[in-house]
């Protein structure tokens, strides 16, 4: 009785300071992190101070464009880009770095068997005899670290903003996807329509060469204007192959954008169709609103999180840290006889780690974590001034292109007027040769840089969209592994390689 008195005892000198530091687990040390505040403009400028503004439409906006091909194509390149893919890898990566974290704030605990076959020899008054022994034993092992101080807490914390950051790089991939899948086919559109430009004028100027030749038969011209009207057309053929360049490397893009060899989609998109034209104007929404719907903004604000919990870490570290251990194991020269009381043995107790003299190194490393901290701050207001420009410039360019495209859009039909009168007039004999191929050169001139204003009005939409955050907002299954793994149970080792 006096015995199990003094055991109970002990067992509760040993308790009461482990329900203690349970207790006291709750506790954390370092910053607790705040959603950071930033003035931002009232407007865009040039936006009307006294007109509300709407919310900016950035779902699918490139359905906008009005181009069925585009849509299906920008659907193809979310499901096979390989940058995607590297992104919902670093998701699954990064879910499993918070599971493992998770795990250190629970007990862990082990298992052990052995069986062992023992000979023992003896020397006994000049005479020497041996035996034979089997011996077992199986024990039990477990372990707890008590977070006293959130050290264990603070790397969970960390790890659940990396895995939002994470998932905001997979957005920030999806915006980029889908800007350049589009905007590389509103290039390839733009080729074609100046190919096809190029080789309609050529043919036009073709045609007033062969008429000069004509009326130099005739008398009524001379060699050198025959010679400068078939110089001019074949000038104007030599822009075809430069634009045909073009024109394929936008399509090798596109295919590599899709998952698919350079030259996968050259007969899917060999026939021609119209240069895309959006729908404007848009509505822009507020400043304010980039914080929300830019990704690599919401991806900055997550790092800066994640490093501002990894202050905590480094400072929990300059704490006492406490353990909990236990096991018991058994001993026996018989199997049957594992588990009698005569062979148990068991332990348990805490564990106190105190940092006593590290040279400073601990309180460096706090340092090193909040200098590491301060970084990605600054590096977040950074991204969020640079959203800001982005959208700015956009709105600039678009607006600008907007006016210039109706300046060339009348300039080309002046040229086009001037070209067709002039034609007239030569082949009636009351004006020159040079006046015909200056107002062919000018009108094709016009034209082209036309067709190129018309790119880049959809590009200047493209990059606005941009701007505003607007990408992928559909589902996306990150869970499913780019490589699935079979027979990764026991097996004997393959020797192919």
């Amino acid at each position: 009785m006096i015995g199990f008195e003094r055991g109970l005892a002990t067992a509760k000198g040993l308790f009461l300071p482990a329900f203690a530091a349970v207790l006291l687990s709750g506790c954390v040390v370092g910053p607790d992190y705040q959603t950071p505040l930033l003035a931002m403009p009232a407007s865009w400028s040039g936006q009307k101070a006294a007109k509300p503004a709407k919310p900016a439409q950035l779902s699918k906006w490139w359905q906008r464009l009005r181009d069925r091909e585009l849509n299906a194509l920008v659907e193809d390149a979310v499901a096979g880009n390989l940058d995607v893919a590297t992104a919902k890898a670093k998701i699954r990566e990064a879910r499993a770095s918070y599971r493992q974290s998770v795990g250190t704030l629970f007990p862990s605990a082990d298992g052990s068997a052995s069986a062992t076959r023992n000979r023992a020899a003896a020397t006994t008054a000049g005479t020497s005899a041996s035996a034979t022994y089997d011996q077992y034993q199986a024990g039990f092992d477990a372990s707890w670290e008590l977070d006293l101080f959130g050290a264990n807490r603070r790397s969970v914390e960390a790890a659940r903003y990396g895995l939002d950051a994470s998932e905001e790089e997979l957005r920030s991939t999806l915006l980029t996807l889908v800007g350049d899948v589009t905007s590389n086919y509103v290039q390839a559109r733009g080729y074609q329509a100046r190919i096809a430009l190029a080789e309609r004028s050529a043919a036009s100027q073709r045609q007033t060469a062969r008429l000069t030749r004509t009326m130099a038969l005739a008398g009524t011209a001379t060699a050198a204007d025959v010679a400068k009207a078939e110089g001019q057309a074949s000038s104007t053929e030599a822009d075809v192959p430069s634009l045909r360049a073009g024109y394929a490397e936008a399509v090798h893009r596109l295919s590599v954008l899709t998952g698919r060899p350079p030259a996968a989609l050259s007969e899917r998109l060999k026939r021609a169709a119209p240069i895309p034209a959006p729908r404007l104007p848009i509505p822009t929404g507020v400043p304010a609103d980039i914080l929300l719907a830019r990704p690599d903004v919401r991806l900055a604000e997550r790092q800066y999180a994640q490093y501002t919990a990894r202050i905590g870490q480094a400072e929990a570290a300059r704490y006492p840290s406490v353990s909990l251990t236990g096991d018991i194991s058994t001993t026996a020269l018989r199997v049957g006889d594992l588990g009698k009381n005569s062979t148990i043995g068991w332990s348990f107790g805490p564990t106190l780690s105190v940092p006593l003299f590290n040279a400073g190194q601990l309180k460096a490393a706090v340092d090193v974590a909040k200098a590491q901290r301060d970084q990605y701050f600054i590096a977040y207001k950074s991204v969020v001034l640079t959203a800001l420009e982005d959208v700015e410039n956009a709105l600039v360019s678009l607006a600008q292109e907007r006016i210039r495209n109706g300046k060339l859009g009348s300039s080309a039909k002046s040229y086009g007027d001037a070209a067709q009168l002039e034609r007239t007039l030569y082949k009636a004999g009351e004006t020159s040769l040079l006046d015909v191929l200056d107002a062919e050169r000018s009108l094709y001139s016009a034209e082209d840089t036309l067709l190129q204003s018309r790119v880049s009005i959809a590009t200047d939409y493209i990059a606005l969209n941009k701007a505003l955050g607007g990408g992928w907002d559909g589902t996306i299954d990150s869970a499913r592994p780019e490589i699935v793994d079979v027979g990764t149970g026991p097996h004997l080792a393959s020797t192919t390689q």
